[in-house]
């Protein structure tokens, strides 16, 4: 097979035709590196000592996917319906004897805009597809009404791939933010709270997970008679060994208010020298 001879105007537009194919191809990797970097990132949960490997692993697993099979992942996990909901799907899977993270990045839409999203993804792959496989099979290079029509359609397909690419580095830009919002909640107060005192931003406690509860157990295998304990001697004990953890910490006015709103210490009441007195011992005891 020969290849026709080539005049210098043919040979400048098939020039033209390659820079703006090169330019398509560019783009298309930009925004393959971008959702890698989504997929690998939006979602990261596991055994708090074990993050950072699953993190590495994760960006090694989407290093070698295909556009079309980061797309498929793309939709339904990080692009999201308002109704999807899968929060039980870590905790399933959850060690209990470790303490384990999740950090999860998500762009929930209605289920209009989602199948609409999930279209326009799916056009974007086969476009990406028939550039980079077919595109010569499709467009006569060699005459310059091909070379036209070629043009055409580098540059109808350029603004399709960056109006994606915009869209996808605003949702990346999302994500980030999101990130930087949940680290700095991460080395804040309220959440050194939430996480070690069980006191929610809201004030709510969850008495379970309460340090006040933790060292009022301590308290009780300390001072315990019986299996019993006074409430102002664990208070005095506590004050001593762990000041942060007081009452007033958890709403309450009291170290008896603390073991009745807890539930979860037997409260009981007896004469001590002429006085009331209140004893307390943990409920699983």
């Amino acid at each position: 097979m020969t290849t026709p001879p080539v005049d210098g105007e043919l040979q400048t537009s098939q020039r033209e035709v390659q820079r703006l194919l090169g330019r398509c191809l560019l783009r298309l990797q930009q925004y393959e590196h971008l959702i890698k970097a989504i997929v690998a990132h939006h979602d990261i949960a596991g055994p708090a000592h074990a993050l950072e490997s699953i993190r590495t692993q994760r960006i090694a697993d989407t290093a070698t996917k295909t556009l079309g099979t980061l797309v498929g992942f793309f939709v339904g996990s990080y692009v999201v319906t308002d109704e999807a909901d899968n929060s039980d799907e870590v905790e399933d899977k959850a060690p209990n004897d470790v303490m384990s993270f999740r950090m999860r990045t998500s762009m929930s839409m209605s289920a209009e805009d989602y199948a609409r999203t999930e279209s326009d993804l799916k056009e974007l792959v086969l476009l990406r597809n028939n550039l980079v496989h077919h595109f010569i099979d499709q467009h006569d290079l060699w005459s310059l009404d091909g070379c036209r029509g070629a043009n055409d359609a580098l540059l109808a397909a350029y603004s399709r791939i960056d109006e994606h690419f915009e869209q996808l580095r605003g949702w990346a830009e999302h994500m980030d933010q999101a990130r930087r919002l949940t680290a700095e909640f991460v080395q804040s107060d309220a959440f050194h709270d939430l996480v070690a005192n069980g006191i929610a931003p809201d004030g709510t406690v969850d008495w379970p997970a309460a340090g006040i509860v933790r060292v009022l157990r301590e308290a009780a295998g300390a001072l315990a008679v019986d299996g019993w304990t006074p409430v102002a001697s664990a208070g005095r004990w506590i004050t001593e060994r762990h000041p942060e953890q007081l009452p007033g910490k958890y709403g309450c006015s009291s170290w008896r208010q603390v073991v009745h709103e807890s539930r979860l210490f037997e409260l009981r009441y007896r004469d001590v020298d002429g006085r009331r007195a209140a004893w307390y011992r943990p409920k699983d005891a």
